[in-house]
């Protein structure tokens, strides 16, 4: 036997040969996320993921704005596979901008009813949740309330808080009063708003409720998972304000309850397409509906599963049926619209 065919060394060269040669076992199995929802948010939900299909997910998380000037910026070279966002509004601008891809899935067609999806599927809405009137209990009675319209009565001059005209919630509430009202009414109803404001506005949802309650007004508008994170905190001060209002569900007569999404869409140039869409799936399946509800407060878009307690503690509404993709088509419109009327 040569000294070149020595076993003692052809088999470390052959175990290289083979570990260079052959792919690795879980080559591909990951999946880039880029999500403008909040860690603690999604990631619990991401890690079940993960655990039940082998699949490992990077996750991102920034500003929506950020994230969609990174992913334009990246173009073909974007690592990302799947955009996570908190609106249907940005979910539209993300889809305007090309950044995402039309996918078709019997399983999403199935678990996400028509209004909560884009007609061509370049996005999925996967939790729902709806921007009532919340109210002080001790200075406002329900009967007093009624629509979103009558907020830009006189009768309430100095008694509104609300976030202001950056709030993409805010600009997905007036892109809906566009859609069913047009844009004269619209601005009048905004101008009457900003008549109504006790206070220029300031803060987020939650400092919306706490100005509520500490009697800087008497109304406000707010998403709800905002006040079920209020009333399941750690912190009093949060459960003591929760505690001070409460829920209207306004225009029950006619085109009912703002309501918009958290969604997400398969990325333009996704390498991991297939895992994407897999994790679309999962997130709209039963058990991650559940965990929605009874973790993040928000409203299942899976017509199947049911509110959590704290939901149905609110009651029943009627919720607008307008699809969710005007909405984001109205946006520009809206924000004009809301420079307008003052709303700062």
């Amino acid at each position: 036997m040569s000294k070149s065919s020595n076993p003692r060394i052809l088999l470390p060269i052959l175990g290289l040969l083979t570990s260079l040669l052959a792919p690795p076992v879980l080559a591909g199995e990951e999946i880039n996320v880029y999500s403008a929802r909040k860690e603690d948010l999604i990631k619990p939900l991401l890690d079940t993921f993960s655990q039940q299909t082998g699949i490992t997910v990077n996750l991102a998380t920034g500003k929506e704005e950020a994230l969609l000037q990174r992913l334009q910026s990246e173009g073909a070279n974007t690592p990302a596979d799947l955009l996570l966002t908190s609106d249907a509004g940005r979910l539209a601008a993300a889809q305007k901008t090309g950044v995402l891809q039309a996918v078709q899935s019997d399983t999403l067609n199935k678990n996400i009813p028509a209004a909560y999806r884009d007609p061509a599927g370049y996005w999925y809405g996967l939790s729902v949740r709806a921007r009532p009137i919340l109210y002080a209990k001790s200075r406002v009675k329900p009967e007093q309330l009624s629509t979103y319209e009558a907020l830009a009565g006189p009768q309430w001059r100095g008694k509104l808080c609300l976030r202001s005209s950056d709030s993409v919630y805010n600009q997905s509430l007036v892109a809906g009063m566009i859609a069913h009202h047009g844009e004269a009414k619209t601005e009048t109803w905004a101008k009457g708003l900003v008549a109504n404001f006790a206070r220029p506005p300031k803060g987020g949802d939650r400092d919306q409720i706490k100005a509520v309650a500490a009697g800087e007004c008497d109304l406000t508008l707010t998403n709800t998972y905002y006040l079920g994170g209020m009333i399941h905190s750690s912190e009093p001060a949060d459960q003591e304000a929760a505690a001070q209002v409460a829920v209207f569900w306004p225009d029950a007569k006619t085109t009912g309850v703002h309501v918009n999404v958290s969604g997400a869409g398969v990325t333009a140039h996704a390498r991991h397409r297939d895992h994407a869409i897999k994790l679309l799936e999962f997130l709209a399946s039963d058990a991650a509906q559940r965990w929605y509800a009874e973790t993040n407060h928000e409203y299942p878009v899976n017509p199947a599963i049911p509110p959590s307690a704290t939901l149905k503690a609110w009651g029943e509404f009627k919720a607008d049926t307008l699809n969710v993709a005007q909405l984001g088509e109205l946006n520009p419109a809206a924000v004009r619209l809301m420079d307008r009327a003052g709303w700062k």
